[in-house]
């Protein structure tokens, strides 16, 4: 029914660490598109393979199972790090909405409804959803690491 692959103390580390940048972020959620720079496909999709990304799933929930009872739905808990120079190739939200937590480091995100490339900084809180497709890349010099919980439909969907 629930799946954990990483340790209790590394997720205790994860909720301190948590805690501790959502309540000095500026904004729950930074690093949006300005509104006057919102556009409906904005950004042709891109054929990028992944680069310097590692992706690891730290636990999930049979949705099914659980009294909401959402056949045919996982709830997803994953660690993403992308090395600079990395890359999270197109992919689409419309099935699968995601929040995404920077945990470490600046990431550009490429959208496909945004003329402007939005920057993402450690402490940013990224909703993902229905209309959302893009790609990411880590500009920078430092490694970032993101935090996902997203809902998932098809198990075969490897999309980062």
């Amino acid at each position: 029914m629930f799946k954990v692959t990483a340790s209790r103390k590394v997720l205790q580390s994860f909720g301190l660490a948590t805690a501790i940048s959502l309540a000095t972020a500026s904004a729950a959620f930074a690093g949006e598109c300005p509104a006057d720079k919102m556009k409906s496909n904005a950004r042709p999709m891109v054929d990028y393979k992944p680069v310097g990304v590692t992706d690891v799933t730290l636990g999930s929930i049979d949705l099914g199972k659980q009294p909401a009872h959402i056949a045919g739905r996982e709830l997803r808990f994953r660690k993403l790090t992308i090395e600079p120079g990395g890359i999270v190739p197109w992919h689409s939200h419309d099935d699968r909405p995601a929040l995404i937590f920077v945990q470490q480091g600046e990431i550009v995100e490429y959208a496909s409804n945004c003329l402007d490339p939005i920057v993402h900084k450690a402490g940013d809180l990224r909703p993902e959803v229905y209309g959302t497709s893009h790609w990411w890349k880590n500009l920078g010099t430092e490694t970032v690491i993101l935090y996902v919980g997203d809902v998932r439909k098809d198990p075969t969907d490897h999309n980062m």
